[in-house]
């Protein structure tokens, strides 16, 4: 089992992001993980930032040795055209000497409806997603590739820089159309709830890569403290999946949140300092077999250093136990 840090890319600016990306090296974590979006999911108060996150990725690839680095998760197939995405991650995987691990997914309104092209139902979205994922593996492969497809062309186009091996592909799913495509052409898969059926579809499909999964924690000195700070930087996530993807800007985030309680945050988070409870949150996910466990802290920033020490220190020799008797 390895273990990872989620940087919340949408609190904290470019700089800070690698900081923290550095420090979660020095802490111990074997990868990090980034969003990548064009917009935060809730207003300045709460958020405020939204950084590019390849360009942050490379920083960090500079500034770490042994980091795994990976997107959780670039939409490949809306605001960015696939051969983009596949020039990018390739960049990545030579800058970061194969560290590099490319989390897709089929993306939210959020972020895509920036371009002005609409906001289809998840069955295009799945189809534009397949396509995209074609794209990125042919170009992948090198030479010239011309694609002709019902949602993207690509025309006498070669990627020059490739890595040794090709990058991971983690591909997002959240059911049985989305587990046939994460292992038909993804190469890993990536998720967000403690789902023991995500990790069999996967399987039953013919999956075999790395299972990445992002568990809610939120350090603070008390489990009041970290309720609080989580309502405030995660409370987007109680809308679930049926919702997330569906919004098209932070205030319709920081409306449809308007209810959530930190009491709300207390049931799915490990809040405060206590490691039994952070534990215990973990076991979930590596009970349902996830094997790659992205650690997201949404407590309060003036205590982020606190959290690294304490995962170095307690936290981590203990998640890691939970992965030798898996």
């Amino acid at each position: 089992m390895q273990l990872g840090f989620k940087l919340i890319a949408e609190a904290y600016g470019p700089r800070e992001l690698v900081r923290q990306a550095v420090a979660a090296e020095a802490a111990g974590f074997d990868f990090i993980e980034i969003s990548d979006h064009f917009h935060p999911w809730l207003g300045d108060d709460d958020h405020g930032h939204s950084p590019f996150a390849f360009s942050v990725l490379g920083a960090i690839a500079a500034k770490t040795e042994r980091l795994g680095l990976a997107t959780g998760v670039t939409c490949p197939s809306f605001r960015y055209h696939p051969a983009i995405v596949a020039q990018a991650a390739a960049t990545l995987g030579v800058l970061s000497e194969g560290r590099f691990t490319l989390g897709i997914g089929s993306g939210e309104r959020l972020n895509e409806h920036i371009i002005g092209e609409g906001w289809p139902e998840v069955r295009v979205r799945h189809e534009r997603l397949r396509e995209a994922l074609e794209i990125i593996c042919e170009l992948w492969e090198g030479g010239y590739r011309t694609y002709r497809g019902k949602h993207f062309n690509l025309d006498t186009a070669r990627v020059f820089d490739l890595p040794d091996e090709p990058p991971v592909l983690a591909v997002a799913m959240s059911g049985e159309r989305s587990a046939k495509i994460a292992a038909e052409l993804g190469t890993g898969m990536f998720a967000t709830e403690p789902k023991a059926e995500l990790t069999q579809l996967y399987a039953d499909a013919g999956g075999r890569g790395p299972r990445y999964v992002e568990v809610p924690l939120a350090y603070a000195p008390t489990e009041d403290e970290g309720a609080e700070s989580a309502r405030r930087r995660f409370r987007f996530g109680t809308l679930g999946w049926k919702v997330l993807p569906e919004l098209p800007n932070p205030e319709n985030f920081v409306a449809a949140t308007a209810s959530v309680t930190a009491d709300d945050m207390r049931e799915e988070f490990g809040c405060g300092a206590d490691v039994e409870r952070q534990v215990e949150v973990a076991k979930q996910f590596v009970d349902a077999g996830f094997d790659h466990l992205a650690l997201v802290n949404a407590g309060p920033p003036e205590h982020m250093d606190a959290f690294f020490e304490h995962v170095a220190t307690d936290l981590g020799p203990r998640l890691r136990e939970l992965g030798s008797a898996s």
